[in-house]
């Protein structure tokens, strides 16, 4: 088609879930209150690894990074998301596209460098337990965290630069929750392939050496603990990864299922709830993770909320046995 002839897209319609209304009200309960509790969870690790002294660790710091990167990711999509809900599709300008994207990524790419450098802390806790205090200060932690929000910050801009560089010019219907990269790229009229490429490129520094660190850090870290005489000891040393471990496998796994692994016998409903693993159950999960059976959090629990609140709560739940 002439280049002159094309009209050029200056908005979107989020088509969302399709189905029956009540089909609709129930995913729109569902996700509201995936939501809320997402928001509390970890707006509580936040508020405890703030202000509990036992809590100030590195690890714990680290976690309560990656619970801001999980409100800004849920809080970028899924208020949207109900709304496209109830009124069954909406449409989204082309800006607060862009910006939808760009804050997805930068949340997306501040997980993936947050879960590398605590990889990196679980094997320099195992494997060198006498430096720990000395390599893990809190002046390179603060550093650490500083860098990686600003890398994902950069490498968002640059994706959204990139994504500039497509002529959308109709149709604007895109069959998804939110606005993504695939579906953008499938709308877009332009060649895709020069895009593709410089976005496979970009991706190599931030997925690439992230994943290939994380899997050296828990090779090492397996290694050193099969070296543990002591089987209660051996146990220990594993439980003080395993939450970040089980964190790890769910991120990839929902975003492998998405983005690598093909797709083209799937429909688009299978790959819009494939999105919600990692939009929705992810950061739901996380602070659920880091706090099951943690003693220091509940510890810093304790200290929060008061003494006779807990043995009211105690007294209510053995009435009701």
């Amino acid at each position: 088609m002439p280049e002159n002839n094309l009209t050029e897209v200056k908005e979107f319609f989020l088509l969302g879930f399709q189905g029956s209304e009540n089909a609709r009200k129930f995913m729109f309960f569902l996700l509201l209150v995936a939501y809320s509790v997402t928001i509390c969870g970890n707006l509580l690790i936040i508020i405890l690894v703030s202000t509990s002294k036992i809590l100030h660790t590195p690890m714990y710091f680290f976690i309560s990074q990656l619970s801001i990167g999980d409100i800004l990711l849920i809080t970028d999509i899924v208020p949207n998301l109900l709304h496209i809900l109830l009124s069954n599709g909406g449409t989204i300008s082309f800006i607060s596209c862009m910006a939808q994207f760009y804050f997805f990524n930068t949340a997306e790419a501040s997980e993936c460098l947050l879960l590398t450098v605590m990889s990196f802390d679980r094997y320099v806790a195992i494997c060198n337990p006498l430096r720990y205090v000395s390599i893990m200060t809190g002046t390179l932690c603060g550093k650490l965290v500083i860098t990686f929000w600003l890398l994902s910050f950069y490498v968002s801009f640059m994706y959204i630069i990139i994504l500039s560089g497509l002529k959308f010019c109709g149709p604007n219907i895109i069959d998804h929750l939110f606005c993504d990269l695939v579906p953008l790229e499938d709308m877009a009229c332009s060649d895709t392939f020069p895009i593709k490429l410089q976005i496979y490129l970009l991706s190599i520094p931030f997925v690439g050496i992230p994943n290939l660190i994380i899997v050296i850090s828990y090779a090492n870290i397996a290694r050193a603990v099969l070296q543990i005489q002591s089987n209660v000891s051996r146990q220990k040393a594993f439980s003080t990864c395993s939450s970040h471990l089980t964190v790890v496998s769910i991120f990839y796994m929902s975003l492998s299922s998405v983005y690598i692994l093909p797709n083209s016998g799937q429909t688009s409903e299978i790959n819009k709830i494939l999105s919600l693993l990692y939009i929705v159950l992810t950061p739901l999960i996380n602070p659920i993770i880091y706090s099951f059976r943690n003693r220091d959090i509940k510890k810093a629990v304790q200290e929060i909320i008061p003494k006779s609140l807990i043995l009211r709560l105690e007294n209510r739940i053995k009435m009701e046995k």
